[in-house]
């Protein structure tokens, strides 16, 4: 994956249904304060820094270190620690879908905002703590 650039809030303006486009400003809020970072696009993904990972298998790449998509359907929070690393948090969140690494919310104002920020910052922590499963390097 790399930065591909762009107007950020303009992409943002865009997004459709306007449900979408407020979980996607509040998501933008959340991940700014917990990242300290600027926002920028990945494609379609908005993400906050980046780092370098490389698994035991050989793969590695380069990905936001936290991030996520503005669907139609819901919003794609991206989690490089994992969703099992949340379990607990899971299940106090509020309503969800999760798939491998990815967290869907359909609707972000029903949730738990204390509960989504612990998990966004404990996703973040491991990323630039280094990981434990991959080689992470953190490189902007």
């Amino acid at each position: 994956m790399k930065i591909t650039g762009g107007d950020v809030d303009a992409f943002v303006a865009k997004v459709t249904p306007a449900a979408r486009r407020r979980d996607a400003e509040a998501l933008l809020a959340l991940m700014r304060e917990v990242s300290g970072r600027e926002p920028e696009l990945w494609g379609t993904i908005i993400g906050f820094g980046s780092c370098h990972y490389r698994y035991p298998t050989g793969t590695e790449g380069d990905s936001p270190i936290i991030a996520f998509a503005p669907r139609k359907q819901a919003s794609t929070l991206y989690l490089l620690d994992g969703i099992q690393a949340h379990g607990e948090r899971l299940a106090e969140l509020g309503p969800h879908s999760t798939g491998v690494g990815c967290l869907y919310l359909s609707d972000v104002a029903a949730v738990d905002p204390t509960v989504l920020r612990e998990i966004v910052a404990a996703s973040h922590a491991f990323v630039t703590g280094g990981g434990d499963y991959a080689q992470l390097t953190v490189t902007a």
